[in-house]
This record gives C-alpha cells, sequence and structure tokens, in this order.
C-alpha cells in the first residue's frame, strides 16, 4: 500500500505541536515537525517524534482484561461493562454516591471528550470524590486566578516578542520550551532573540538550569523561598513609588499590599531567599524601569508549600508595574471558545472533603488525600476507583500508602494502554486509544496559546479493533449503570436513539459523539479579529490556521470578579504570607541535611512515557546529582550507588556530580520508578529508574492550594559503594 501523509498535533501537552505522519498499512512509519504549521513547528520535542512506540508497545493493552487470580484473561466489553456496572451500582446503593469516584493524569487532559465525558459519569453517579493531577503541580495556578481575576481558568499568556526584561521564577523554558499553563511555540528561542536585541533575562531558580546558562543574571534562590524574594521586589517598588497606575486604575487592594510589604524587613526577606539585599533593590528598580517585561513562575515555584504566595506576588508585581493586557508583557487571549463562560455555567457544585474538610480546587480533591478517603471507615468512604489515564502512585507523594490503600478498594478499573505501577491491584484493564488514533478539537485550551489559533486533529490511524475512546466507556458505563449522563435525565434516551438510527440507516455519523458537540462549539464560537470560524476553515486548514494578530484591551472585560478589577489583595493570601514572615526559616536537621528538589527532563513526561527506549538513549533511569563539595564531606564519588532517605523512606539510585544545584540541595528527576506489568503474557515487570516521591510524605502541602510540597523534603545521602557498570 502507497503511504499516505496526515497532518495532525501532538497531544502529549498544551503545546500541541504539529506533526506530519507518514502511514502505510495503518502503521506509522514517521513523524516528523509540521513545517507547513504557522504557529507551532519551531517547537517539538522526542516526545512527539516516538509517539508510535506507545501505539505499538509490545505490553499494550488490547482488549479488556479481567482479573482472575493473581493474572488476567482478555473479555469483551459487554462482560465488562455489565460487571463494572453492577458492582458500582451495588456499592451506591449501599453506601451511596460517593462510593464511586476517579482519578485522572495528564493525558487525559489534552482530550476534551474525555474530560467532558468523564465528568459527565461522575455527575449522573453525583460523587463528589474526584481527583487530579493537578494538585501535583499546577492547582497555585487556579487557586491565584479564581482569587485575582474570578476564574480559575483565567490564565495570563505571554507577549515574548515584545519583552525587554524577563524574570523566570523556577522556570526552565530550555527544557520545557515555555510550555506549562500556557503555549508559546518556540518561547525561549524567541526570548533569546530578544536578548541578542537587548533584552535582559534573569533566572531565579536553586539550581544553575539550562536557561540560567543563558540567562544575563541566574540568582540562586534558597529553596522554597521565592516567595521572599518576589515580596521584596514588590516593596522596594512600593517605597520607592514606582508603581504603575494600573494599582488603582485596573485593581483593588494596593493599599493592603502595601500594608503587607511596609510590615516586612527587607534585610530578613534577603536572608529569607539567601540574594543581598543591594542585590534586590537593583533588580526591583531595573524590572520596574523596563520599558516592557513581565514575571514568569512555573512548577519549580509550586512544588512548595510556600507556592500560591509566591504565584500571587508574581501576578502582583506584573500588575504594580503595568504588564498586564500591554505589549511585551502577560495578556488576555480569549481564543475561539469563551471558555470562562462555559466554565461558570458547567462549574461542580462545592464540595469539602470528607476526611480533610477540604474544598475542591479546579474541580477536583487533592490526590494527597486519595489514601484517607479509602481507608477511613464510615458513611461516603470511597469503595471503587477509575484511574483514568494517571498514575498517582508515581505522580503523588508517599506512594507506597496509596497503593497500599487501592488494594482495599473493592473495585479498581484502570483506563490506559499498559498496566503501570498504579494499576497493579486492578479487578479491570480497558485498553485506550491513543492520540495517533482519535480526531480531537481542543477548543477549550484555545485561549491558553500565545497567539489566536485553531486546529483540528486529525485521526492518523485506526485504533486496534477492542480499543475504545475515554468517552465512549463514559457513556457506556453510564448508560450500562442506568444512570443519567451529566445528571440529565433525557441524555442517555436520545445516545441510545442515536444510535439505533446510525445502524437502522448505516450511517455511523448520526450516532452522538463528540464531533456533535466540537461542531456546535464552533457554529457559537466568538468572532476573532473580526471573523467567525466556520467548521470548513478548520477542514481546509490541516496544518492548522492563525487567526489574526495578538489582541490587547480585552483583559478586564474579561475578568470575572463583580467590578471588573483585578483583586490585588486576597485576605487569605495575606494571612498565610503574614504567616510565612512570622515563621522562622526552616533549617536542615543533623539527620536529614540536605533538600531534596526536582528538574525537568526534556525527553519525559511526567509519570508516563519513562518506559520508551526512544525517549532516553542515553540510558533510562533517573540519577541523584550532589553538589561536589556536598559529595566530598560524604565521601561519595560519581557513579556510586547510594542510598537517599527521608523520614517517610528511602530509594537507591546513583549519584551523579554536579555544580548545578547550590550546596545543600540534591536532585531526583520526578516520575521515574514506575513498574511496567505484562497482563497478556505474564512476563516480569520492567522498571526504569526509582520513585522519589516515596521520600515526600502526603502531609506537607500548600495550605492554600492543596499542592503536594514535592521540592520540600529533607534527606540524607548514604554511600553503598560503586555502581555496577555493564
Amino acid at each position: 500500500m502507497t503511504a499516505a501523509t496526515v497532518h495532525t498535533f501532538c497531544r502529549y501537552c498544551l503545546a500541541s505541536c504539529g506533526v506530519e505522519v507518514t502511514v502505510q498499512d495503518n502503521r506509522v512509519r514517521r513523524i516528523a515537525a509540521d513545517k507547513l504549521n504557522p504557529h507551532s513547528w519551531h517547537d517539538f520535542c522526542a516526545k512527539g517524534r516516538t509517539a508510535a512506540e506507545v501505539v505499538e508497545h509490545p505490553r499494550r493493552i488490547l482488549a479488556p482484561m479481567r482479573r482472575v487470580g493473581d493474572g488476567y484473561v482478555e473479555a469483551d466489553w459487554s462482560e465488562a461493562l455489565r460487571d463494572i456496572a453492577d458492582r458500582m451500582n451495588r456499592l451506591i446503593g449501599s453506601d451511596g454516591p460517593e462510593a464511586v469516584g476517579a482519578y485522572y493524569g495528564n493525558p487525559a487532559g489534552y482530550s476534551s471528550s474525555n474530560l467532558i465525558f468523564m465528568n459527565g459519569w461522575l455527575d449522573a453517579i453525583g460523587t463528589h470524590n474526584r481527583y487530579a493531577v493537578g494538585s501535583v503541580d499546577q492547582n497555585a495556578v487556579h487557586v491565584v486566578a479564581q482569587a485575582m481575576y474570578g476564574s480559575p481558568l483565567m490564565v495570563p499568556v505571554s507577549d515574548i516578542d515584545d519583552c525587554d526584561f524577563f524574570l523566570l521564577v523556577g522556570a526552565n523554558p530550555a527544557v520545557s520550551a515555555w510550555n506549562w499553563l500556557e503555549s508559546a511555540p518556540g518561547g525561549w528561542r524567541r526570548a533569546l532573540e530578544r536578548q541578542r536585541g537587548g533584552a535582559r533575562i534573569v533566572v531565579v531558580d536553586p539550581v544553575r538550569t539550562e536557561s540560567a546558562d543563558k540567562a544575563d543574571t541566574h540568582l540562586a534562590v534558597r529553596p522554597g523561598q521565592d516567595w521572599a524574594l518576589l515580596l521584596a521586589m514588590v516593596k522596594v517598588i512600593l517605597d520607592a513609588g514606582l508603581q504603575h497606575r494600573d494599582c488603582t486604575e485596573l485593581a483593588t487592594g494596593s493599599a493592603e499590599v502595601r500594608a503587607l510589604a511596609a510590615a516586612a524587613d527587607l534585610d530578613d526577606l534577603a536572608a529569607r531567599c539567601d540574594i543581598p539585599r543591594d542585590g534586590i533593590e537593583c533588580l526591583a528598580r531595573d524590572f520596574a524601569a523596563a520599558r516592557t517585561g513581565m514575571v514568569i513562575t512555573r512548577t519549580g515555584v509550586s512544588l512548595q508549600e510556600s507556592g500560591t504566595v509566591a504565584e500571587w506576588l508574581g501576578h502582583v508585581l506584573n500588575v504594580i508595574t503595568g504588564r498586564m493586557d500591554r505589549p511585551g508583557g502577560r495578556r488576555f487571549e480569549p481564543g475561539y471558545v469563551d471558555t470562562l463562560r462555559l466554565a461558570g455555567l458547567a462549574q461542580t457544585p462545592p464540595h469539602r472533603s470528607r476526611v480533610a474538610g477540604r474544598e475542591m480546587v479546579a474541580g477536583a480533591h487533592a490526590l494527597a488525600e486519595l489514601p484517607d478517603e479509602i481507608t477511613t471507615g464510615g458513611p461516603g468512604r470511597l469503595r471503587a476507583l477509575v484511574i483514568n489515564s494517571g498514575n498517582p502512585v508515581i505522580a503523588g507523594p508517599d506512594g507506597s500508602r496509596l497503593d497500599a490503600a487501592l488494594e482495599q478498594l473493592d473495585l479498581l478499573v484502570a483506563i490506559d494502554f499498559v498496566q503501570r505501577e498504579s494499576h497493579r491491584h486492578a479487578d479491570w484493564l480497558l485498553p485506550a486509544v491513543h492520540w495517533l488514533e482519535r480526531e480531537d478539537l481542543l477548543a477549550f485550551t484555545s485561549g491558553m496559546h500565545d497567539e489566536p489559533f485553531a486546529q483540528f486533529g486529525a485521526r492518523a490511524v485506526a485504533p486496534p479493533p477492542q480499543a475504545r475512546e475515554e468517552w465512549r466507556i463514559f457513556v457506556d458505563l453510564a448508560l450500562a449503570m442506568k444512570r443519567p449522563l451529566f445528571g440529565a435525565r433525557a441524555v442517555n434516551g436520545f445516545i441510545r436513539a442515536s444510535r439505533r438510527v446510525a445502524a437502522w440507516s448505516g450511517r455511523p455519523g448520526l450516532e452522538f459523539s463528540p464531533r456533535w458537540i466540537d461542531r456546535l462549539m464552533i457554529a457559537t464560537s466568538r468572532k476573532v479579529n473580526g471573523r467567525r470560524l466556520r467548521w470548513r476553515d478548520l477542514r481546509d486548514n490541516p496544518h492548522g490556521l492563525v487567526l489574526g494578530p495578538r489582541e490587547f484591551g480585552r483583559f478586564r472585560n474579561a475578568l470575572r470578579t463583580e467590578d471588573k478589577l483585578v483583586r490585588l489583595a486576597p485576605p487569605e493570601f495575606l494571612a498565610r504570607a503574614r504567616d510565612l514572615l512570622a515563621a522562622p526559616a526552616t533549617t536542615p536537621s543533623a539527620d536529614f541535611p540536605f533538600l531534596l528538589g526536582n528538574r525537568r527532563n526534556r525527553h519525559a513526561m511526567n509519570s508516563w512515557l519513562n518506559e520508551l527506549p526512544g525517549l532516553h538513549p542515553s540510558g533510562k533511569r533517573n540519577v541523584v546529582f550532589i553538589h561536589p563539595e556536598d559529595a566530598s564531606m560524604l565521601g561519595v564519588e560519581d557513579g556510586d550507588q547510594v542510598r537517599v532517605c527521608s523520614a517517610r523512606g528511602s530509594v537507591q539510585t546513583v549519584a551523579a556530580l554536579s555544580d548545578r544545584p547550590r550546596r545543600g540541595l540534591v536532585i531526583m528527576e520526578h516520575g521515574w520508578g514506575s513498574r511496567v506489568f505484562d497482563p497478556r503474557g505474564g512476563a516480569a515487570p520492567e522498571v526504569y529508574g526509582v520513585n522519589r516521591n516515596l521520600l515526600v510524605g502526603a502531609a506537607a502541602m500548600d495550605p492554600l492550594s492543596q499542592t503536594s510540597a514535592l521540592g520540600g523534603a529533607h534527606v540524607r545521602i548514604e554511600r553503598l559503594g560503586r555502581a555496577h557498570v555493564r
């Protein structure tokens, strides 16, 4: 058969890079960057290039698999749906709807149909037991956006190409390519172009990252003390009267922020963050005086108990220096779908967790709470869980405790490509469909691109016959359980009727599917630069299309606050900042003298993909990076086997000496250590690296965002001997 070329986009992260896929005999022969994509072709990495390795994984789950004893047998979908539905209905009948819940990971976030119908199924049940990977690293962004702008999804994007001063805090765009809860393709390359034209780049990070290597200034801040540096900058700017008129014209609460800054001592803040006072003063004045500029806060900030305060202060700095909604700063991208309005209409009702009594963040409870919700008896105890494209035992804190809790469930269902660590107790393994095997329109994230852009994600290859898209699994479960999808009784009957009509007429397109919603989204889309997007525009532009130039002046009208002003001083943030100021700076103990940090690897993807050989040509493992002077004190040499211990547990790995982390900080990459099982063949599991999150307890979290403090564990290093070299 002649090879064909399909143009689509990658769905591993928000970058949504355009890809060119060569297909022959329903197999992917090659994946390359789509150089005709007008938005993203400069931003392409090995994760997209090796995506076919997931599709053709030798241990891929190809049909529903039911646990029998210590093994699994293949089953058909009718048996799987009937058994799961019956067991869940019995649990609900006995203990109520909270007996059933779901956890979803990163892959679900890049499939709008998955999230829509998963939540529709949870609404059908009436359960609030919803857990998400966002509590691992990004909840602080949503909490700050809700408090300051009135919506957890109002996340400003960067106008890189006109920026004169980049202040990057806990960010490493040389590796992450500027993508997180915003997409700026080739963002780091564009920032370096600005630098060559005279722009200044300052990187704030306790590690001398790849970005710090290229920066004009690297500030090796004390880990977890970013908030102190940012508050010191706010204080200098306000004390010197360098604030912008936006303090009063765009925002409320400037007096309260001024009072917080006035009560703080600059020398104390400098000591906390370990940056000289005069250096902070110069930095603050230079930032305020720059023609254009922006503060960017990322994962390094979020993984601390002070993460929300630091995230908030970054936004405060942008507001008080006039960096919001202006060229070269942070702006609001409306996208072609009014996501903020739709999110308000579909808002999850408020709910407090049963055991800890904490509220939801962005529609989900914190992963750290999941073990207690399973193991603590009483009404509302979680007894059945669906893990939707996730690996929470590896992604979250104290994975051994969560693993033990998952074993106690009456029913555990995993939807994924392979059986991972978090699925080892699963009663059912359900085969998912890869993004190369499905269509997608990510309309709800269109406001997170740094320019107005739209693309329809075409399917490149057909999925295995028994694999099903997640949206269909959740629809079929609702029908099998006889629970009204989305909590609306008419929906189930409509779906059944559409299926009957499609079967009778021989026209599959008449069956209800996410494409109906996609077409509705386009038909009701907002005008972008005076023009409304049409469905045929998407079909006629397989490389995607830029809908016009970047727009400014839309930020204020988009605010979801009652008075259309930014809330500069949410009371809970002020109170938390005062608590941090009153508390003495933490110091390491003799038993655990080092702080455990994290770093990004461009060729990894959180807690999955690390098992793919094409992603890690230099070896599939993570190591612990130790400063040479710290290693010398320990008698540790490069390549030694070591044990990393915390009060919670220990892991064994290999030491790598590096002067990139500041002294007292050791670095291990997050997301490794998951076993990949072989439910069909029964071969021994494969494992790559070690799970550094076993060293982190669930109790350590940011109280405002409920983000686990994965960057705040104290550890010690014990030398075991020389590493075995093959």
